[in-house]
């Protein structure tokens, strides 16, 4: 079978998880990836080398987003315990903070799955904080991760990778042997010819890099209008990313000096260790989530193919937001399983070749 069968535009780690779950599946040497910017790039509209990254209580609570959180959670742990080293994933023990007391569905669900989890005792949460809860947490560091993502999938797998532009989305049906296109875009979305989706928009968020070998811990505050976090970057030798910001709809790819203040501020308060010789802020760097009014889009349309008589199916995968490193394992299983009967179809003419 052709290797275009299935073409998969983007590879942030939204893309490069629909990668991976067509591979586990047995469509990796159907599949090919077409990005303009692959790992080991930096772009400002290339988001995922810029995530903090870790499993946070920073996702909705619609449905969708907590399983999509459970699925991710149970394949990240798993990659931690059996790969860790080369997937740059570790388990670490995390505090979650939150202003304003979040949905008694979202407590819930992430008690029912998230080891050591915890609620904190009200009399011992900081002032002005209405719920804290402490569990075990994954995180990653993300340029690195997406890095281990690509060579996993080309070497173990076989997947073909394309750099090149596409203008619009029938622009990924390579050939007449492409059956599906995953529409794995992000921020692009907006723009992209044959999607256009007005409901996306940037969200800005700055995040300090630091070296602080003394923090092993993960430490979060969610405010009705900001962010707060410490991620300790596994398999770094000691650094930290430290956050930030949550600017909707802003697209500045400066980074500003105070909010790097902000953000020094904020986080050793949060975590006084912080406030120690042993720290060092090597950089600072901004990034644009791919955000999306009403949640992340998971869906499958039938399209015609520019300059051509036949449709093919589209699979849209896009506007995680901030979640993308946590969710995009759950939004790739989804996605994957919009396109079955399509993918049923190339593994009978595969299994009869």
């Amino acid at each position: 079978m052709k290797s275009e069968s299935v073409v998969i535009i983007g590879a942030g780690i939204i893309g490069l998880n629909v990668a991976l779950v067509l591979a586990e599946q047995g469509h990796a040497s159907q599949t090919t990836i077409v990005a303009e910017h692959l790992p080991g790039d930096t772009s400002i509209n290339y988001t995922s080398p810029w995530a903090g990254a870790n499993f946070s209580a920073l996702s909705a609570s619609d449905k969708n987003a907590l399983r999509w959180d459970q699925l991710g959670y149970k394949h990240l742990l798993k990659l931690a315990a059996q790969d860790g080293i080369k997937a740059f994933v570790r388990e670490t023990p995390s505090t979650e903070y939150w202003d304003e007391m979040p949905s008694r569905t979202k407590l819930d669900s992430m008690a029912s799955y998230l080891k050591d989890y915890k609620e904190i005792p009200q009399q011992d949460l900081p002032e002005g904080v209405a719920c804290g809860v402490k569990f075990t947490t994954v995180t990653l560091n993300a340029p690195m991760h997406i890095r281990y993502l690509i060579q996993r999938l080309r070497q173990q797998y076989g997947v073909r990778v394309i750099r090149k532009k596409v203008s619009s989305v029938t622009s990924g049906f390579l050939s007449k042997d492409t059956k599906v296109v995953f529409n794995c875009t992000g921020n692009a979305a907006r723009t992209l010819q044959g999607v256009e989706d007005p409901q996306c928009y940037p969200t800005r968020g700055q995040i300090l890099l630091a070296k602080a070998t003394h923090i092993d811990q993960n430490v979060m505050r969610h405010g009705k209008d900001y962010e707060t976090y410490i991620i300790p970057r596994p398999h770094s030798k000691g650094n930290v990313i430290l956050g930030g910001y949550m600017q909707k709809g802003v697209d500045l790819p400066d980074t500003l000096g105070d909010e790097t203040e902000s953000i020094l501020s904020r986080t050793k308060a949060m975590l006084p260790e912080l406030e120690s010789p042993d720290t060092e802020i090597l950089a600072a760097f901004a990034g644009l989530r791919p955000s999306r009014e009403g949640g992340a889009r998971v869906d499958s349309e039938v399209v015609q193919i520019h300059d051509s008589d036949r449709k093919g199916l589209v699979v849209h995968n896009y506007g995680a937001g901030g979640t993308g490193f946590q969710a995009g394992y759950g939004m790739a299983v989804d996605a994957v399983g919009c396109a079955l009967g399509e993918l049923k179809n190339l593994q009978v003419i595969k299994s009869s070749l």
